[in-house]
């Protein structure tokens, strides 16, 4: 909650995809909880290879042009499935 009230970015990295993805803190929290950057490393996985060990986050101030080109994923909403499994006996 102090990156967000700071006006820090979250920068998260796939090592393997070279995918980088920019979020706003305050939202990570509500799907991740108030974590550190460094814990947030292992409980966040790629979207593309679905690996965690070589996902890199960290936060920053972004500044100027840097801002301008930035696209953030924003949250839209949490959705909890309930899923039925059924076995025969």
């Amino acid at each position: 909650m102090h990156a967000h009230n700071a006006g820090q970015v979250a920068r998260i990295r796939c090592g393997l995809c070279n995918i980088k993805r920019f979020y706003k803190p305050k939202e990570l929290r509500e799907v991740i909880g108030n974590v550190s950057i460094d814990q947030l490393r292992t409980k966040v996985r790629c979207e593309r290879c679905g690996r965690k060990d070589s996902i890199d986050a960290e936060l920053f101030h972004p500044v100027g042009q840097e801002l301008e080109t930035m696209r953030f994923r924003r949250l839209v909403e949490i959705r909890w499935e309930k899923r039925v499994v059924w076995k025969d006996e």
